[in-house]
């Protein structure tokens, strides 16, 4: 199967400093993070809950780009994306 985000939904995760999203496999629900470090334009370094949620949703295409990339090598039952995942 093929991971696949059909449900746009995202949430910010206080504790994690990062966005929370879901991918689906088949049946199976994959959750991911994407750390607020890696969403942040260079040069900054903490977004807001706010600033967070708008920069996940202009990147969201390439952020599922990685988060399929991260989920071809081997399974997990969580994924958190870091800025050099995206390098």
């Amino acid at each position: 199967m093929t991971l696949e985000f059909p449900n746009p939904s995202r949430s910010f995760d206080e504790v994690r400093n990062a966005v929370r999203f879901i991918g689906h496999d088949g049946m199976f629900e994959v959750p991911f993070f994407v750390e607020t470090a890696a969403l942040a334009k260079p040069g900054k370094t903490q977004l807001s809950e706010a600033d967070s949620l708008t920069a996940f949703d202009t990147a969201r295409s390439s952020i599922h780009d990685v988060a399929r990339e991260a989920y071809s090598h081997g399974r997990r039952t969580t994924y958190t994306l870091t800025a050099a995942d995206f390098r």
